[in-house]
């Protein structure tokens, strides 16, 4: 009796757990015919959505700038730290071209960007927070629309490394 009581318990145990979870589920999405007389048309809703500028959810590309972003980070006159960075630009379908073709002004508005952020102390401490990442992300996305326009959707971190100089 003692060596089947641990195997009725799990038996028992997946089956309490298999009919909780059966009768716990979420209900089913409700069909479109429950909607027809409530619901307004679909040109309407189309129309409630905001617009950003384009008239449709248009794919974006992702265009990978070339070479890393290097980065000094600079304490009392001296190299404390090196930040290596891979950046990626979003922008509308069909956009690429501009941007390897604009890539040497965007990389020097960039750099900038994160030299300036460097100077303000952002890649000392935790320098990956969620408060100081939005930043950087929200200045690198200004600058990147200052030399390519509103197509910029917005500017991806891929990498980030912090070297620190010994």
């Amino acid at each position: 009796m003692r060596k089947i009581l641990p195997v009725i318990m799990v038996v028992l145990g997946i089956a309490v757990g298999g009919a909780a979870g059966w009768f716990l589920r979420p209900a089913p999405a409700p069909m479109e015919e429950a909607c027809a007389e409530d619901c307004p048309p679909a040109e309407d809703a189309d129309a409630s959505v905001p617009s950003d500028g384009h008239s449709d959810p248009a794919p974006s590309e992702f265009v990978k700038l070339n070479n890393q972003f290097i980065v000094p980070d600079i304490r009392d006159g001296a190299v404390s730290a090196l930040i290596v960075l891979s950046l990626s630009v979003e922008v509308g379908a069909g956009q690429t071209e501009q941007v390897y073709t604009l890539e040497p002004k965007l990389r020097d508005m960039l750099l900038q960007v994160l030299f300036d952020h460097a100077n303000a102390g952002g890649f000392r401490g935790d320098f990956t927070s969620a408060g100081r990442m939005e930043e950087l992300r929200r200045a690198l996305l200004e600058a990147s629309r200052s030399v390519l326009g509103k197509d910029v959707r917005s500017v991806l971190i891929s990498d980030i490394v912090r070297q620190d100089m010994a």
